[in-house]
């Protein structure tokens, strides 16, 4: 009994449409690269629900005929390419003829395209790869694509996708990585009728401005050009200064004005920034290239993200010189600053002074041996400095304590202050050194966490307060993690789009001077598809970080007793949240075997 048939085309359009349309992010990108492979000097997108119920894209390129309109919707028909040799010189960002089908298997579809001279246009309007109705219609000229209800007919995919502010942060993602890509094109945004990004057509600069000169500071200060033309490859774009990098900087590499990831040409401009950044944090970048088409290969995954270079080694080289000498053009190197306070003034050569040698100075009568010369002597007493000590080992084994050498109902007295930065005292198994920053953060870490977890928290409201400015992206992961911020004890107003006011904040962080700092870095640190804990761990982190920094330290006996007993109570007194040592003891042995 034969059991191997074809399967309907139907079903094999969503087995397809499942590499190419993965959720909403994806359908905006495909429609988007479309209108800018049809010679579109304008693109508008529109979205409700985060994309699920509505997705618009219109553009006013060069449109099609009826008959395109219809084939455009056919798995593999494509106007791209006409046979094999052209996936090697290949200047469109299409070229596979699968993204309209696969979105046309998954969603309803309406299409609306006109010609410039041509007297009516085309409506098609398809759901799950059949075609509804096919019409001739009066519209302006070029195509608006609208898909309602993705993956209405796939209850699977549609029932994982993320929240709506997940889902809209992919869709900010995917348009940005084309507007930056494409930046003489004028794009338009909005979601639920809020308009988010409104771009005129501009230089590659003024685009990156447009879209992240609100989030890096003083941006125009802080983004060096860099440039490098060889017969490889012919490279341009921006990067930033050390002193603006952060945890999760903005990174982008384009080519041939298709956005792509590469770790390998990124680790060529990690190598270029080595021993410049502060631990943990990365520069941002914004780099352009520009190759040969059959010098590269974009075939390699559906989303044309992962492209192979033949001269990657080449290139890898040029990009990290190029880096290299725009942060060296621009001094960012630090100067030294050299320390004269209590040097020799040396004044500056006269030719025409009289310089005389000089002479030497001493006194004859000068006796060493005399009783006035021993008055001065630091060689009196000297026995004093070697008298013998015998050592007093206590003989009390050592027992875990919190996972900490100290011994049972050990008590904690007499601590002494080493370089405002170290707490130390005596212990039975031998000498205590706290760290007092790092304990700090751990203490209000699990303070934090516990706040978030029982919604406690006591809010200090603030005389002025403060205005919190955020980009498209950072906007829908802080919608997503407001009622966190609003547990920790914040006060926000929501002002117009992107724009918070900060009226309150939580009573631990008087002393922050700058609250708006903390609440980006929160923000950036969260991340998409975190989970509740992890959203918790993270902002706990940042708080805790940020307390640490600018609080000041206890300094007399109690308060220092009290914060040591806050240490040991905490689930894990020996490490910071990041994972650093808080806790360190000298042995008996150690100490005694210095001498």
């Amino acid at each position: 009994m034969d059991i191997i048939h074809l399967l309907p085309d139907s079903i094999a359009n969503q087995i397809a449409a499942g590499e190419v349309i993965q959720r909403p992010a994806s359908v905006v990108k495909e429609l988007m690269e479309n209108s800018i492979d049809a010679g579109a000097s304008k693109v508008s997108v529109s979205v409700k629900s985060a994309g699920r119920t509505f997705i618009q894209v219109s553009d006013n390129g060069k449109g099609m005929s009826q008959t395109d309109a219809r084939m455009a919707f056919e798995r593999h028909a494509t106007s791209k390419i006409t046979n094999a040799d052209d996936l090697f010189s290949l200047r469109t960002m299409g070229f596979r003829g699968e993204a309209l089908a696969s979105i046309a298997a998954v969603a309803g579809v309406e299409l609306k395209t006109r010609q410039k001279d041509a007297d009516f246009g085309t409506f098609i309007e398809i759901a799950a790869s059949n075609i509804v109705k096919q019409e001739a219609v009066s519209c302006a000229e070029g195509t608006t694509f609208l898909v309602k209800n993705l993956f209405f007919n796939v209850p699977a995919r549609r029932k994982f996708l993320k929240t709506n502010q997940t889902e809209l942060q992919h869709i900010i993602s995917e348009f940005q990585r084309v507007v930056l890509a494409n930046s003489t094109v004028a794009f338009e945004l909005s979601a639920d009728d809020d308009v988010i990004y409104e771009l005129p057509a501009a230089n590659f600069k003024q685009r990156i401005s447009a879209i992240f000169g609100k989030k890096i500071r003083h941006f125009s200060q802080n983004i060096l050009n860099i440039e490098a033309k060889t017969g490889i490859v012919n490279l341009h774009g921006f990067i930033g200064t050390p002193q603006v990098a952060v945890k999760n900087a903005q990174q982008f590499f384009f080519v041939n004005g298709r956005f792509m990831r590469h770790p390998y040409f990124h680790k060529a401009v990690a190598s270029a920034y080595e021993n410049m950044l502060q631990p943990e944090t990365s520069p941002f970048y914004f780099i352009y290239f520009e190759v040969n088409p059959e010098n590269i290969d974009v075939n390699i995954h559906p989303t044309k993200t992962e492209i192979k270079f033949e001269d990657d080694r080449e290139i890898w080289v040029i990009l990290m010189t190029a880096v290299k000498e725009a942060l060296g053009k621009f001094n960012i190197l630090p100067s030294i600053d050299f320390d004269t306070e209590g040097k020799i003034n040396i004044p500056n050569f006269d030719k025409n002074a009289n310089i005389a040698f000089p002479k030497p100075i001493f006194n004859p009568n000068y006796n060493p041996f005399s009783s006035h010369s021993q008055q001065h002597s630091y060689s009196q007493n000297w026995q004093q400095l070697y008298e013998k000590r015998e050592p007093q080992f206590v003989d009390i084994k050592p027992v875990e304590k919190n996972n900490t050498l100290i011994a049972e109902n050990e008590n904690f007295t007499d601590f002494y202050k080493f370089r405002e930065k170290f707490l130390i005292t005596s212990v039975k198994s031998g000498l205590m050194i706290i760290d007092k920053i790092r304990a700090t953060e751990r203490i209000t870490y699990e303070k934090i966490l516990l706040q978030l977890e029982q919604q406690k928290s006591a809010t200090q409201k603030m005389l002025f307060p403060e205005i919190l400015s955020l980009s498209a992206d950072e906007n829908s992961l802080f919608e997503e993690i407001l009622p966190d911020i609003l547990a920790l004890g914040f006060e926000v107003e929501k002002q117009d789009l992107c724009l918070y006011s900060i009226t309150g904040i939580p009573s631990l962080l008087t002393e922050t001077p700058d609250i708006i700092e903390l609440l980006q870095n929160i923000i950036s640190s969260v991340g998409e598809n975190s989970i509740q804990k992890e959203i918790y761990e993270k902002i706990a982190m940042q708080v805790a970080e940020n307390y640490a920094k600018y609080s000041k330290s206890a300094y007399n006996q109690a308060e220092t007793e009290s914060f040591i007993n806050q240490l040991f109570k905490c689930q894990n007194p020996n490490f910071s949240p990041d994972g650093k040592k808080i806790i360190a003891i000298i042995s008996d042995e150690e100490i005694f075997g210095k001498f």
